[in-house]
């Protein structure tokens, strides 16, 4: 590892927090020391309070901030001076810890302070950095980790035995860094946790972080330890297997009572890791540090037998429950990893993001795996140290919060025609309710109009079945299935009287806008059967199907061959609890096919301004691409959970239709 710091950029940060802001983000930047959201940071500042008293003030991390973005307001200011007679205490519950944290807070809209902030506020140094730094967490997670640390460090670290975060292990670190610091000590070390550095600058606090994870870093390469092979080398080629990994998406979400999302990974690396001899006591070893049990469950699944998972959870928590200090509440028993040979690495979650998170962790964890694996053996803390930690009593105070997911947590669509009018409005309902959404379009900027993880473009021509079924996949390895298929894509052809169409013309109207919806209908049905809550489907009709007229006999032929194929589809998938609707905008121009100029040519024909014309309905009103997109989402939603086979206009109102 290199130090990152330079002095131009930090010349920019012109005051104590400003450069704790920036160090941060140095520490925040580099997964290696931490991964989402772990890590801790802070800063001692002297301020002149309302009084204009001088006060002695803790800018720490703040709870829901990430140290490679945090800013200013990320870190909660707290007087030290409460924090250092917190320390003295004999004994103090974790719920009265955060709130005395929170009461003495000289900003009341700054976030909750680290749970850390006790052991910060007891290091005298001006600047503290903590990271659970790869190398360091290792060496600690060895048989003789004790013995190798003490080994590497020497008298310029302490060295503090595991023990639960929170005051505890404050007032633990407080009692041995008393008698165990000199001159000499850098940092500390908390085994099968992190390690801390500290100075009264910024930089040089950051640097001493460098230098002795560097020293790990050093230690295990010269055991032949630390170099793996990379986990972008032969991605394995992979297979079509639709139905199993939708099939294990739906048996985990039954486990976990909700829809839930499941990424795979099918990177050589991970198949090399379920390949060996020892993966079923490796990999059941326990996380790499305590912290990561809330994302990942202590132990990852092998195979697909979630049942018997299911089964192994409820036994740990009967297990360890009954040593536990306070009543604890049985979180969900589904698995957050899943290592499977047919996949690779799957990480699962409530939301894209999780997973994301829960793949970055565990990939992390590999490699710790298998460096101490090469150093000598894996070995992490006791089942009871990791279920303390993952039914930890402020872990168990957020189930107790009220809040609503959205209603789409957990859940995929797949919209055609995304790229712009009605379909890039169903993908922005879509994913406003929660969902995380595949959106497929000849348009290449389908890929690139959203840039988040709950997000999927992919360029497909869904007049060809190849294109669809590779889309399907791509979709299934991202999220793990499929619950809302939403048939948008289509085109609508200049205005051409019977006598004057081609036959060719009229052949590419019915296979983009009818035939691509079978072969979405068949391709895609296998995945919606196993829909947690239930397939569900909206064909996107036109007010041309009850209501046509000349000039456009291919378009409104081809809709209405989709409104008939729904209404089958509806008859045919609602034993598998698919739920086959239509809907038929008229006049939506807020879409590429309207431009101002066409707008204008047919509003003079009508003898009215091009505002009235949008108007030209019952209701005097206009139709946008938001409107009937708002209409998709909730027909996919409870609202409708009890129709299938219906055809609903959204029009303003049609008097030909009506």
């Amino acid at each position: 590892m290199k130090s990152l710091w330079n002095d131009k950029e930090a010349s920019e940060f012109n005051d104590d927090l400003g450069l704790r802001v920036y160090s941060s983000r140095l520490l925040g930047g580099d997964p290696t020391l931490v991964l989402h959201g772990g890590g801790n940071t802070s800063v001692k500042i002297t301020e002149k309070n309302i009084l204009g008293e001088d006060e002695n003030i803790l800018y720490v991390k703040g709870s829901g901030w990430d140290l490679e973005t945090i800013d200013r307001p990320g870190f909660a200011p707290v007087r030290m001076a409460h924090l250092l007679k917190l320390a003295e205490l004999d004994s103090l519950s974790d719920s009265d810890m955060v709130n005395e944290l929170k009461t003495h807070m000289t900003l009341a809209s700054a976030p909750t302070p680290s749970v850390e902030a006790i052991l910060h506020a007891i290091i005298p140094d001006k600047y503290v950095d903590h990271t659970h730094a790869d190398a360091v967490v290792t060496v600690t997670n060895t048989p003789d980790g004790l013995e190798r640390i003490k080994e590497i460090y020497g008298d310029s670290v302490v060295i503090i035995p595991y023990c639960m975060p929170g005051f505890d292990l404050a007032r633990l670190c407080a009692e041995r860094f008393k008698k165990e610091r000199t001159d000499k000590t850098l940092g500390m070390v908390l085994m099968n946790h992190g390690i801390f550095s500290f100075a009264d600058s910024a930089k040089e606090s950051y640097e001493r972080m460098i230098r002795l994870v560097n020293l790990s870093v050093k230690y295990l390469k010269s055991h032949k330890a630390w170099t793996l092979l990379s986990a972008t080398a032969h991605l394995r080629e992979e297979r079509r297997s639709n139905k199993p990994l939708a099939q294990l998406r739906a048996d985990i979400s039954t486990a976990a009572g909700q829809a839930m999302l499941v990424k795979t990974n099918p990177a050589f690396k991970y198949y090399e890791y379920i390949k060996r001899d020892d993966i079923s006591t490796i990999c059941m070893q326990g996380p790499a540090t305590p912290d990561h049990v809330i994302r990942t469950k202590r132990v990852p699944m092998l195979g697909h037998d979630v049942d018997d998972y299911v089964d192994a959870y409820k036994r740990y928590f009967d297990k360890y429950s009954a040593k536990s200090k306070n009543e604890v509440v049985m979180l969900d028993p589904a698995p957050r990893v899943v290592l499977d040979e047919r996949f690779g690495l799957s990480s699962v979650g409530r939301t894209a993001k999780d997973t994301c998170i829960v793949e970055d962790i565990y990939d992390h964890t590999v490699d710790v795996i298998l460096r101490a694996s090469k150093l000598d053996r894996f070995q992490a803390l006791p089942g009871q140290d990791i279920f303390d930690v993952e039914y930890w009593e402020l872990e168990q105070a957020k189930l107790k919060k009220p809040g609503k997911s959205p209603i789409f947590n957990g859940e995929i669509a797949l919209v055609t025609g995304a790229a712009s009018g009605i379909g890039r409005a169903c993908v922005e309902s879509l994913l406003a309710r929660g969902a995380a959404v595949v959106g497929l379009d000849i348009n290449q900027t389908v890929e690139t109009m959203f840039t988040r993880p709950d997000y999927l473009g992919i360029v497909c021509d869904v007049s060809i079945k190849q294109h669809i079924n590779q889309a399907l996949e791509k979709g299934l390895r991202q999220f793990g299935g499929l619950d809302m298929l939403v048939l948008n894509a289509g085109i609508f052809p200049a205005s051409c009287e019977i006598k004057d169409l081609s036959l060719e013309a009229w052949r590419e109207v019915m296979q983009i806008n009818m035939d691509a919806c079978l072969l979405f209908l068949a391709e895609a049905h296998p995945l919606l059967k196993l829909a947690p809550n239930g397939g569900r489907i909206v064909m996107m009709g036109s007010k041309n199907v009850p209501a046509p007229g000349p000039g456009a006999a291919a378009y409104s032929v081809a809709k209405a061959g989709i409104t008939q194929l729904a209404r089958i589809a509806a008859l045919e998938m609602g034993p598998d609890n698919i739920r086959v609707n239509t809907l038929h905008p008229d006049a939506v121009f807020d879409t590429a096919i309207w431009t101002e100029e066409v707008l204008k040519s047919r509003a003079e024909s009508y003898g009215m301004t091009v505002e009235e014309y949008k108007r030209k309905n019952i209701l005097k009103t206009e139709i946008r691409s938001h409107d009937v997109a708002e209409l998709v989402a909730e027909m996919c939603g409870p609202l409708f959970a009890k129709t299938t086979g219906a055809q609903l206009p959204i029009d303003g109102g049609n008097d030909r239709v009506i």
